[in-house]
């Protein structure tokens, strides 16, 4: 699931394009911001349903071998487990799951050939003959095949990524949260009664995360030219085209953070941005950036500006 950092990095991308951007209506971005967040929640349904479709191809497999002009024994009566298999089973009948299935209007069949190719990787390993193989057919079991499909198949197979990254840009930067959501469902699903498993969450607390991302994109840029001229008053000897946009944006949101969120302890916010600038910036950047903020934490502080509460008041 989407944790703080990885909604932080949601709004960094949003106040980057409205840098870029000559559209200064913030509600544009907000709608933005929303939708980038949401679009993994719906990357997550196009993947589960990649292994429901890799499962249903088993019957087509089949019905094609048993019509092939020449059928061996073997054609004529195909192992089919996976077709049934109990996770995958269990999904279909998720209400949770086919709900976001008609939402977000998922199907692969814009191109068949993916679920084919995945069924094709998968039908020559070792891994696939064992699972037919094998008598036990306890929920715990049947998930193990699912892991290995998604995990060495959908997640390493460059045409899979491929057709991920063209529908959804931010695929590189959310496919560990993909892997996270994925992993979590398999632990959710610890029931044979369809209704009483759940998919992942989107985020730990929405109702707490939503307005914590969207406070934290609007005050960033209607508290702009403030921020910055604090950023400025700590960087007299560098020339302003020679700060990174980024390193910007990322000591705005901080600033913004501790000005205008008590709850957050100042260590969190101050961590939170030189771990994303290691990421996202420059190599030196998380240096710099801790180096200015520290600065403009001690002005604040003395100006007393800084008043946390609750869990903020931790160190």
């Amino acid at each position: 699931m989407l944790n703080r950092r990885h909604l932080r990095v949601k709004v960094l991308q949003t106040l980057y394009a409205y840098q870029l951007s000559e559209d200064r209506r913030v509600t544009t971005f907000e709608k933005a911001l929303l939708k980038s967040v949401d679009q993994v929640y719906e990357m997550y349904i196009w993947a589960l349903n990649l292994l429901d479709e890799v499962s249903d191809y088993v019957r087509i497999d089949a019905d094609e071998r048993a019509n092939k002009f020449l059928p061996s024994a073997e054609d004529l009566s195909p192992n089919t487990r996976l077709y049934t298999n109990t996770f995958v089973e269990l999904l279909r009948h998720n209400e949770q799951y086919k709900d976001a299935v008609k939402r977000y209007k998922v199907s692969w069949n814009f191109d068949p050939e993916i679920v084919r190719s995945v069924f094709l990787q998968l039908k020559d390993t070792e891994a696939y003959t064992t699972y037919l193989n094998q008598e036990d057919r306890s929920l715990t079991s049947e998930k193990e095949i699912v892991k290995y499909i998604f995990r060495k198949i959908i997640l390493k197979a460059p045409s899979i990524e491929q057709a991920f990254e063209e529908k959804f840009i931010n695929w590189q930067v959310d496919k560990e949260v993909l892997q996270a959501m994925v992993a979590k469902t398999l632990k959710n699903f610890a029931s044979e009664v369809p209704g009483q498993n759940k998919l992942a969450d989107l985020t730990p607390n929405w109702e707490e995360d939503r307005p914590f991302i969207l406070d934290l994109l609007t005050h960033t840029i209607r508290y702009a030219e403030e921020y910055q001229q604090l950023i400025a008053a700590k960087t007299k000897n560098w020339e302003a085209d020679r700060i990174a946009l980024l390193d910007n944006l990322l000591m705005r949101m901080a600033i913004c953070e501790l000005l205008n969120f008590p709850t957050i302890p100042v260590k969190v916010t101050i961590n939170e941005y030189i771990e994303i600038s290691k990421v996202f910036s420059t190599a030196r950047s998380n240096t710099f950036i801790n180096g200015v903020l520290d600065k403009i934490l001690n002005d604040l502080q003395a100006a007393g500006r800084i008043r946390k509460t609750g869990r903020g008041l931790m160190q």
